[in-house]
């Protein structure tokens, strides 16, 4: 079986959180940013859309090609939505 490139595109980036002192959290597998002020970050990630809601929030870091992000504030709330499946659930069970 050959690899020419396409095989690691397909291969779905881990998306893991570390966060230290609710003070400073590094997240992975983040595929964008879709708005963000010091109070509230809302990232796309590959587990759904992820709010993260503080004060003084700010982005150390960002390399979206790698899915890294950084931030650093006084972190109070991470929050999940899974918006793809929750539409496609209510679609089958209301048509």
């Amino acid at each position: 079986m050959s690899m020419n490139g396409k095989g690691t595109e397909a291969l779905a980036r881990t998306h893991a959180l570390e966060m230290e002192n609710r003070e400073k959290l590094r997240l992975t597998g983040v595929s964008d940013v879709s708005g963000f002020d010091e109070s509230l970050i809302v990232l796309s990630t590959d587990m759904g859309e992820l709010s993260i809601c503080g004060e003084a929030l700010h982005i150390d870091k960002i390399d979206l090609d790698a899915g890294l992000l950084e931030l650093r504030g006084r972190i109070s709330e991470l929050r999940y939505e899974e918006t793809t499946a929750a539409s496609s659930l209510w679609k089958r069970i209301f048509g």
